[in-house]
């Protein structure tokens, strides 16, 4: 991206919701109405990928004619109808016999539709223009047997810096910190702050089916037509995958899984979106390869199918590339109505109760090392140090695991995740009920740890409840009784 950037058409496709859903609508009509053989949607490489990959699963050949093919503008070359990505558009194999049906119904929905070609028993993938052969290959050669490319991977030399620095913060400076300043920075920062600008200019009560909306840990939903209750959030700490992309991985599947325990729900599976620079640099690519093992390792501990993803990569400037972003959306689902959990807190009186470790400085090497990769420091001392924070996935499962199973049991008032900004954030965030503001009186037991290491160091696997005095012993007896460690803060 440079200054003539802005010059050239858009490298993103815009998309249409309101003509997707038509779209989605139409082909689950045709699947109903037992028109259709095949199917698949066009996301990477457009034509390319659909047509070759439909025929290999089918063990079939397909040939399409371009001309048939409607174009966004006139004089568009083979291969750039070929790859174009344009949105809100299907593959769909018609069963023989069938067209007419698949024709009324995309015009009963207003989706134009246009027959391109028809399957073939030579396993070739044959591409006409105007009735010339613009490309022919096997179909099964293109999309099961390419050739696998393993690119030059070189840990980047800032990153290893970065790990081993200590940086010139001392302890003099963050004994002395201004804890009240620093928590009125960090909840201004974008990274924390509100972002009801962005969803309130959509529609997120679309079909009346929004029953927790955007803000909290996940919004919650209800599907109608399959009387299923479903919790979504995204999640990815960009500054953590800069200083460690493979634990920056990690974390972004268990905090995502972490917001959706926190919502009552069980995880269920992932798409991502993987933002990178030019994979083609090795630091670049070495980057890409850790972050994508440490999703994929994070997804098999937590059993979530990854059931698709965009890659969004060459994200640079001349002033540099962007902090590796392998941002991880998951969808998980709530059994029961009642078990729908907010961030909130709910009553004056109600006791608040950290699972997890309160982390000190006796729990790890340094005080530097139990702020890496905080906003605290990004944002109040203007530095990018690490290690960042390291999550061990058993001891997250068995956190999350117990956490819902004290939703379950009707026990939580709230709960809310400890993510940027560490515990000082999550409980002022907690605060911020939408009908009353609360306050929450807090001891912490931190031995000679600095109130801004304790407050906003950002150490993994901790959830903040909040349950009443009434529940307050079943709770802590249903926690110990899982070796789950946690503080009654106040």
């Amino acid at each position: 991206m440079t200054e003539q950037s802005r010059e050239d058409r858009p490298a993103v496709q815009v998309g249409d919701p309101f003509k997707e859903k038509l779209l989605l609508e139409a082909c689950l009509e045709l699947i109903a109405r037992d028109a259709v053989a095949g199917i698949q949607d066009m996301g990477a490489a457009g034509l390319t990928c659909s047509t070759c990959e439909t025929a290999s699963r089918g063990g079939s050949g397909i040939e399409i004619d371009l001309a048939k093919v409607p174009k966004r503008e006139p004089g568009m070359t083979p291969y750039e109808i070929m790859l174009s990505e344009s949105q809100e558009r299907m593959l769909i194999i018609a069963k023989r016999g069938r067209e007419d049906v698949v024709r009324q119904v995309f015009d009963k929905w207003d989706v134009p539709c246009a027959e391109i070609g028809r399957v073939t028993s030579d396993g070739i993938m044959r591409v006409r223009n105007n009735g010339a052969i613009a490309a022919e290959i096997p179909a099964k050669a293109l999309a099961d047997e390419a050739l696998l490319y393993s690119r030059e991977a070189t840990s980047p030399a800032v990153a290893a810096s970065l790990r081993d620095a200590r940086s010139s913060l001392t302890e003099r400076r963050l004994q002395e910190t201004d804890v009240h300043e620093s928590l009125r920075q960090l909840l201004r920062d974008p990274t924390i702050a509100s972002k009801n600008w962005v969803y309130r200019q959509y529609d997120h009560t679309v079909r009346t089916g929004t029953m927790v909306k955007p803000g909290s840990d996940a919004a919650v939903f209800l599907v109608r037509y399959a009387n299923k209750i479903l919790a979504a959030t995204t999640d990815c700490n960009s500054l953590y995958c800069a200083l460690d992309p493979r634990e920056g991985g990690k974390i972004a599947v268990a905090e995502a899984a972490r917001n959706l325990t926190c919502s009552g729900a069980r995880p269920l599976a992932v798409t991502d979106c993987l933002n990178f620079g030019n994979p083609y640099k090795p630091e670049n690519f070495w980057q890409l390869r850790e972050a994508v093992e440490g999703v994929a390792e994070a997804c098999r501990a937590f059993e979530t199918s990854v059931t698709g993803g965009n890659v969004s990569l060459y994200n640079e400037s001349p002033l540099g590339v962007v902090d590796p972003t392998p941002t991880i959306a998951m969808v998980g689902l709530i059994d029961d109505e009642k078990h729908i959990t907010t961030q909130c807190f709910k009553d004056e009186g109600d006791v608040i109760i950290l699972v997890g470790r309160v982390a000190t400085v006796s729990d790890r090497r340094s005080e530097y090392e139990l702020l890496g990769g905080s906003r605290y420091l990004k944002v109040c001392h203007r530095l990018k140090i690490g290690p960042p924070p390291h999550v061990d996935l058993a001891h997250e499962i068995k956190v999350q695991n117990a956490v819902r199973d004290l939703i379950h049991e009707s026990l939580v008032q709230s709960a809310h995740d400890c993510s940027e900004g560490g515990l000082a954030i999550a409980l002022a965030e907690s605060c911020f009920n939408p009908d009353r503001l609360f306050g929450a009186d807090i001891a912490l037991n931190a031995g000679d740890t600095p109130a801004a290491t304790v407050l906003f160091n950002e150490s993994q696997s901790r959830i903040i409840i909040s349950v009443t005095p009434e529940n307050l012993d079943k709770a802590i007896a249903m926690l110990r009784e899982r070796d789950v460690p946690f503080q009654q803060l106040g």
